[in-house]
């Protein structure tokens, strides 16, 4: 009987162990760019394309991670396409991805200093509190397919990982 007991505070002990993991809205990145390049030439349908490829690949990439379930934006991809810039509309992100049923909001940027040097911003705020639990900043030399999937890469490898601590308990 002992030995049954014991077994059985193992199991739920390991279960309680292996929790689902948090759920998380990752939006569409947003460009910032302060070059000259950019005020002289206008839009580059090139960097376009890449901003428009970042959140698919980190969505791709987390979820493949297995830390994070990540929650398709899809049911409020009008709702989050109206607030014309998620890092200051008042906390809509967090709002959309409450609505969700998500646990974190993930929203992203792409500042462009000038054609050579460029850094990739992730933002993770709690959906409970709407406070900004982490922020991710990679540098990246080149403006390229290649250099900003790099840059993504490092971000995912090296600290998204890991669900931020200070959400998670409270």
């Amino acid at each position: 009987m002992m030995r049954f007991i014991l077994i059985l505070l193992v199991s739920l002990f390991a279960s309680a162990a292996i929790a689902a993991p948090p759920r998380a809205v990752v939006f569409g990145f947003e460009l910032i760019d302060t070059s000259l390049t950019g005020e002289m030439r206008g839009v580059n349908k090139d960097e376009t394309a890449r901003l428009d490829r970042l959140a698919p690949e980190l969505r791709e990439k987390l979820a493949a991670t297995g830390r994070y379930e990540i929650i398709p934006l899809t049911p409020e991809a009008e709702a989050a396409a109206k607030a014309a810039n998620l890092q200051s509309c008042g906390g809509c992100d967090v709002s959309i991805a409450g609505k969700l049923g998500a646990d974190f909001s993930i929203t992203g940027t792409v500042q462009k200093v000038s054609e050579l040097i460029l850094n990739i911003n992730i933002y993770v705020r709690d959906v409970k509190t709407g406070r900004l639990v982490n922020a991710y900043s990679v540098d990246i030399r080149d403006n390229t397919d290649l250099s900003w999937s790099r840059g993504l890469d490092y971000i995912i490898r090296n600290r998204l990982p890991e669900p931020p601590p200070a959400a998670l308990t409270q």
